[in-house]
């Protein structure tokens, strides 16, 4: 899983197999992929018992997946907001996220711990309200970038020096590009 692209959101709608990276897969097949996501993405401090993950949660993160991509490919595109998504992100976003506090491990330090338990109502008021956050600052939309690797339809927000960020991971898509320029240039180096 990659958690590069900026914003929570984001690294969620990354998760979905048809626009992450070419051959990837369902990054949120089952309980067992939400729970490496929501702690990848530091929803849920490491340590923390996920034993309720099933079913309901993972098709609760797929459909909100879907809904904030549908809003973040409107926002790209210049269109205005598909209706039933963004009443649906609203909705989930107007939930109260998981709470935060500080408690003692077993050497004496302070870790983080959700207070109250983990729900899933939680979590995804916690990325709706991200989504939120991120659609309603100018600035933050004026980052949004596709990325322009082949087969890639990854969006990640541009926050390089001068904004001329092209790849959603360098390492992948941009080194994909070099690659593939690089063999167009051995080849119409050949004589004929």
């Amino acid at each position: 899983m990659w958690f590069d692209s900026g914003r929570v959101c984001l690294d969620l709608v990354a998760t979905s197999s048809p626009h992450g990276h070419p051959g990837g897969t369902e990054g949120i097949r089952d309980g067992d992929g939400l729970r490496l996501w929501l702690t990848g993405a530091g929803l849920v401090p490491d340590r923390t018992p996920l034993t309720r993950v099933g079913d309901d949660w993972v098709h609760a993160f797929r459909l909100l997946r879907a809904d904030v991509e549908s809003l973040v490919r409107a926002e790209l595109a210049g269109a205005a907001p598909p209706h039933a998504p963004l009443a649906r992100v609203n909705a989930a976003a107007a939930g109260p996220p998981p709470g935060l506090c500080a408690v003692q491990d077993q050497e004496g330090h302070l870790v983080r711990e959700l207070c109250g338990g983990v729900e899933c109502a939680g979590l995804l008021a916690a990325v709706a309200r991200d989504a939120v956050e991120l659609l309603t600052d100018p600035g933050e939309r004026d980052l949004l970038r596709a990325c322009e690797g082949d087969g890639c339809a990854r969006v990640y927000l541009d926050t390089s020096r001068g904004h001329r960020r092209r790849w959603c991971s360098s390492e992948l898509c941009g080194n994909r590009e070099r690659v593939a320029r690089h063999r167009r240039r051995v080849l119409e180096s050949r004589p004929g």
